[in-house]
């Protein structure tokens, strides 16, 4: 039996052959955008701002917290009843 020889991980086997000259451009994106997938595309302005997916949502968490705040200052106060002064 022929002993195996090791592979390191960061080496690509022989055997792979991409061809990369039959490869299609956004060949999912109508398929992942029709199933509902939690992608949302960034105009150029604002990707130049937000580099990475987690710069984005640190920033909608902030402000999805000024809007909770926001919103529990200026809940209105249907509760209380009007009372007339004697």
């Amino acid at each position: 039996m022929k002993p195996k020889t090791p592979t390191r991980p960061d080496e690509m086997r022989r055997e792979y052959n991409f061809d990369y000259s039959t490869a299609v451009r956004g060949k999912y994106f109508r398929r992942i955008m029709r199933e509902g997938a939690n992608v949302a595309v960034l105009e150029p302005d604002v990707a130049k701002v937000f580099r990475n997916s987690a710069a984005v949502n640190e920033a909608l968490r902030s402000l999805l917290q000024i809007s909770e705040t926001t919103r529990r200052l200026t809940k209105s106060t249907s509760k209380r009843t009007a009372t007339t002064h004697r």
